[in-house]
């Protein structure tokens, strides 16, 4: 890994298991599974968090597709381009379980030799594909506003359309806290972020019952004016789910997560500072790349024991964290010469 001055080395503590009472594998087995004082139990623990959100997909998925279907009816006999606008932001959430379930699927598959790191990037796939269903539904909605300012008509049915803004509402704050819930549980952002999505679906559902009143006391432009504001709305929506998701795919992390793992190794016993540290989401899983200074007159072996011990650390103190890769570097004594000194002409 990379130490503090910018130098790659291939020694790699990430799966070390440690030397009491525990089984040293294969250096390829120890690549490919999680460290853990039990590994079984850390797989299905991985396995445990995709079961359960894949679960909360497909709930969602069903009962936000009800939701709109019961919309969509009331839309065709209505003409309500708000509840239209609100039909089509329900769709779209329903779809974005879609991708996110692929990724699910795919993140359960285990590293090989051309994905090393396994396949959970493609949750940050789905994260973009759920921001382009957000943009596109944000111009279909703004769009049909647009037409219907130009060319206004009359709404009918009010009390349907004031009803399937209440059922839309309900619909989206029920996904929403259960999406919510269960990505702060398995540590997923793509799936809290589809959470807060569904949320604000709900509040443009209360934008439409806010028309449809409008309408009834004669206001012929209310529903259009609704729809502008959903328009608004769904624009905010996509510029907060866009940064989330190029934060992730810039490797971005809560700086506090890089303080917490920071004020666990200094505390390691053998641990005297600590160089360069990375940590960067695979999925809904954080990996770390950490270099750790120790005294120079330590052997070989103690020095992979502190090594290990600060892994150990890492995986207790930072919350989601699958795997830990620590490099060791020797104190330099004054004087004595930079042994990465060898690499510098290797530096970009």
């Amino acid at each position: 890994m990379s130490d503090q001055h910018g130098h790659t080395h291939p020694h790699e503590h990430a799966h070390h298991h440690h030397d009491r009472g525990h089984h040293h594998g294969h250096r390829a087995g120890h690549f490919l599974k999680p460290h853990s004082h039990r590994g079984a139990d850390k797989v299905d623990h991985a396995l445990e968090s995709s079961a359960k959100g894949m679960r909360a997909l497909w709930v969602s998925l069903a009962i936000l597709g009800v939701t709109a279907a019961a919309q969509a009816v009331v839309v065709v006999f209505s003409g309500s381009v708000a509840l239209l606008g609100d039909t089509v932001h329900n769709i779209a959430d329903a779809l974005t379980a879609l991708p996110l379930g692929i990724a699910f699927v795919l993140g359960r598959r285990a590293a090989d030799r051309r994905f090393t790191y396994g396949y959970g990037r493609a949750e940050d796939l789905a994260g973009i594909v759920i921001v382009l269903t957000i943009a596109a539904s944000a111009v279909l909605a703004a769009w049909t506003t647009i037409d219907r300012l130009v060319n206004p008509r009359d709404l009918h049915h009010l009390p349907a359309v004031a009803a399937a803004a209440v059922v839309g509402f309900l619909g989206n704050e029920w996904v929403a806290r259960y999406r919510i819930r269960v990505g702060r549980e398995i540590g997923s952002a793509a799936l809290v972020a589809d959470g807060l999505h569904a949320r604000t679906d709900g509040f443009t559902s209360l934008a439409v019952l806010l028309g449809a009143g409008g309408a009834a006391l004669g206001w012929r432009l209310a529903d259009p004016v609704v729809g502008l504001a959903i328009t608004a709305a769904l624009l905010l929506v996509l510029r907060d789910a866009g940064r989330e998701v190029f934060r992730r795919v810039m490797d971005a992390v809560d700086p506090a997560l890089v303080d917490t793992a920071e004020q666990a190794l200094v505390q390691v016993p053998g641990v005297r500072s600590v160089g360069e540290l990375r940590m960067r989401w695979i999925g809904h899983r954080l990996r770390a790349e950490v270099a750790i200074v120790v005294d120079p007159d330590l052997t070989v072996r103690e020095a992979h024991q502190v090594a290990v011990e600060a892994e150990h650390a890492l995986l207790h103190a930072v919350p989601k964290l699958a795997a830990a890769l620590v490099h060791a570097d020797p104190a330099l004594a004054p004087g004595t010469p930079d042994p990465h000194l060898v690499l510098s002409h290797h530096a970009v």
